[in-house]
Order: C-alpha cells, then sequence, then structure tokens
C-alpha cells in the first residue's frame, strides 16, 4: 500500500487495516514457520507496510496534538 493511498484514509479506517494486516503477519509468521512459504520476501513487505500505517497514525496524531 503506498503513502498516498493511506493518506486517503480516514483515522478508522486506517486503524481497522492496521490491526487486520498485523493479525495476516502473525498468522503469515506461523505459517512460515510450520512450512516455508512460496514467497517469504512478502513477510518483509507486510512488516513494512504495517510501519508505513503505524507512521501515518503518529504523524496525524502529532498534527492533532499541536
Amino acid at each position: 500500500m503506498k503513502n498516498k493511498e493511506l493518506r486517503e484514509l480516514t483515522d478508522k479506517e486506517l486503524k481497522d487495516r492496521l490491526e487486520q494486516a498485523e493479525k495476516d503477519y502473525v498468522q503469515l509468521k506461523i505459517q512460515h514457520s510450520i512450512s516455508p512459504l512460496d514467497n517469504p520476501a512478502k513477510i518483509t513487505l507486510d512488516r513494512r507496510d504495517i510501519a508505513r500505517m503505524k507512521t501515518e497514525l503518529r504523524a496525524r496524531e502529532l498534527k492533532i496534538n499541536k
């Protein structure tokens, strides 16, 4: 997911997507520990997407508090 797409989402949508992404990430790591994934790079991409979402949420928090 691109940063531009994240900025267009509302706070609630972004939090919902973040929660779902974190659940999917944990599930993916569990699956990978049991049997190797076809594309293990997906773990890295998911982790980076989660970081982007958290960064956007934090930036919004800082804007509101100023």
